[in-house]
């Protein structure tokens, strides 16, 4: 048996153990390879447990002991049928999340046909040009019962509309939908670029998803807030951390100011982190981000709630660590990552594929991305224990350093919005504050690898083996595209032109007027079939379009 520690009277231990006596408990036994029994958490009677404020050790009591992570696949390739048999495959091998990835033309809102989209047709994910786009991407999966994550941001609108669209027409309600929408606009001006419309009216599209999802999909996450591309731009684990809660937090304001209490949607707010190759570093941040998270939401947007104040994560291993030289060496750096991402309690988990640093990767490849994660969650026993680190005189030491150096960026945020964090965030997008900061500390880390001071395996080191080139990769053809435009053109021939036309200008009549939620036109104009680029240029005529201007 495993002793019980008393502690004082209502001490943090005691108020520990009962929430754990009330939770549900997966199957055990929780016990080392030898059979040493194993408490689900350590730390003195006094101490700080999991899922008690600021959520440092983890949001949830019982963590792991309770539900392993959501080991979450990124797949999407080609036309929507073809990642469809994918979903499918990583269902049947043990998925249970799906993750789509969008190709170039549907994340920058462009329709297959359209002369710019040209070549990139299916090539670095799924092209969804209609609902009959999303029809063939969901055919067989049953949406109320397993969760979607759809990495998309300007058009993120337009998506969720199809999505619910389709799921209605399958007889799935809106409201039994569970799963995220990255829908993280921010970051895109900051690092990634795919922005469509300016700042101000691309914020009112992410402000109208959170306020309908908050009052019709109580299951779904209506933004992930994402350091996951700030990283992959370059930027520090710090920097990814603070510039991803200060848009946090900038969306909390958004939403305030459209009269949605911070307890109505904060509890639906998700976070998108880069799990890098810097072990501890990556841990104490995901540490150092649930404190920040809790102590800003209640001490300086009032919330009462405590799923408000529990920071929920999803992890991806850094894309950006992989190398194309000796691409099997990328199976041992996704499994350092993921580990990383699992002592740092995620909620859900991707794995990059060991072949990405070339292509898409195969089916080969991604079964053994999800064999790392089932390894590291059947084998390892690392999930037995919530915050296993939490105590370590290192990580404790990190996090506190990661939370100083988020604050530091915070007061410079704040000083830029006049006491605003929201338009501290816009403003320093505009005057490119943020894109200035990656763009030098992606500069620092070229250098220390151009002066030998960072060392990558089989890139600058270690180079026996780089010859090999025998690695089969995935290949999108020409003939994905020709396959997709013809799809399009079909559904365009066999649709009712006047309904087009109709949601059209409905939808732009709802542009107009900004006080208007432009979520229920939207899925009238899915419904009717209109493109992902009729809807996109339809607001662009309101909005207009956004265009950098780099500062020299």
């Amino acid at each position: 048996m495993i002793p019980r520690h008393n502690g004082g009277v209502n001490s943090p231990r005691q108020q520990w153990q009962k929430a754990f006596d009330e939770s549900r408990l997966r199957e055990g036994p929780f016990q080392t390879l030898s059979g040493i029994p194993l408490e689900p958490v350590y730390g003195p009677d006094d101490g700080e447990y999991p899922g008690q404020y600021p959520y440092a050790r983890g949001p949830y009591a019982s963590m792991y002991r309770s539900k392993l992570w959501t080991m979450r696949m990124f797949a999407g390739f080609g036309t929507a049928i073809d990642t469809n048999r994918r979903f499918k495959e990583i269902i049947k091998a043990g998925g249970d999340g799906l993750s789509t990835a969008f190709d170039m033309p549907t994340l920058l809102g462009l329709d297959s046909d359209d002369p710019m989209a040209l070549g990139e047709v299916g090539r670095c994910g799924v092209a969804i040009d209609t609902l009959a786009d999303m029809r063939d991407l969901f055919a067989d999966i049953d949406l109320g019962r397993i969760t979607t994550s759809m990495t998309i941001n300007s058009p993120a609108a337009v998506m969720l509309a199809m999505f619910v669209a389709q799921a209605e027409t399958a007889g799935v309600p809106r409201a039994n939908l569970g799963g995220t929408l990255q829908n993280d606009i921010l970051k895109e001006y900051q690092a990634q670029k795919e922005f469509v419309f300016p700042p101000r009216q691309s914020m009112r599209l992410v402000r109208d998803t959170v306020a309908f999802t908050a009052a019709e999909m109580p299951r779904w996450h209506s933004i992930s807030i994402s350091g996951y591309h700030i990283r992959e731009a370059g930027s520090t684990a710090a920097e990814e951390l603070a510039f991803t809660l200060a848009n946090g937090f900038a969306y909390v304001e958004l939403a305030r100011q459209a009269g949605l209490p911070v307890d109505s949607f904060a509890p639906r707010l998700s976070f998108f982190f880069n799990a890098h190759i810097d072990f501890f570093e990556e841990i104490a941040k995901y540490r150092a981000a649930r404190r920040i998270w809790a102590r800003w939401l209640k001490d300086r947007y009032g919330a009462t709630s405590e799923r408000s104040m529990q920071l929920r994560f999803h992890t991806q291993t850094a894309g950006v660590s992989l190398t194309a030289q000796q691409p099997e060496v990328n199976i041992v750096r996704t499994a350092i990552e993921a580990l990383a991402g699992v002592l740092g309690g995620t909620q859900s988990l991707h794995t990059n594929s060991m072949d990405e640093a070339l292509a898409l990767p195969t089916e080969k490849a991604a079964r053994i991305a999800l064999r790392t994660q089932q390894v590291i969650a059947y084998e390892t026993n690392v999930a037995h224990v919530a915050d296993p680190l939490g105590g370590s005189h290192f990580v404790e030491a990190l996090t506190d350093e990661m939370e100083r150096r988020a604050e530091e960026i915070f007061a410079k945020i704040d000083e830029m919005g006049r006491g605003s964090i929201l338009e501290g965030c816009i403003t320093g997008i505009e005057e490119n504050w943020f894109q200035g900061r990656i763009a030098d500390s992606a500069y620092e880390l070229e250098q220390n690898f151009n002066r030998g001071e960072r060392i990558v395996v089989g890139v600058n080191r270690f180079l026996e083996g780089n010859d090999d080139d025998d690695l089969a990769i995935l290949k999108i053809t020409n003939e994905d595209e020709a396959k997709q435009k013809q799809r399009l053109s079909k559904v365009r021939s066999d649709r009712n032109d006047a309904a087009v036309r109709d949601a059209l200008d409905r939808l732009a009549k709802d542009a107009v007027d900004s006080e208007v939620n432009l979520m229920p036109a939207l899925i009238d104009a899915s419904l009717a079939y209109v493109t992902v680029g009729e809807m996109m240029n339809t607001m662009a005529g309101v909005f207009g379009r956004h265009v950098e201007v780099p500062t020299i």
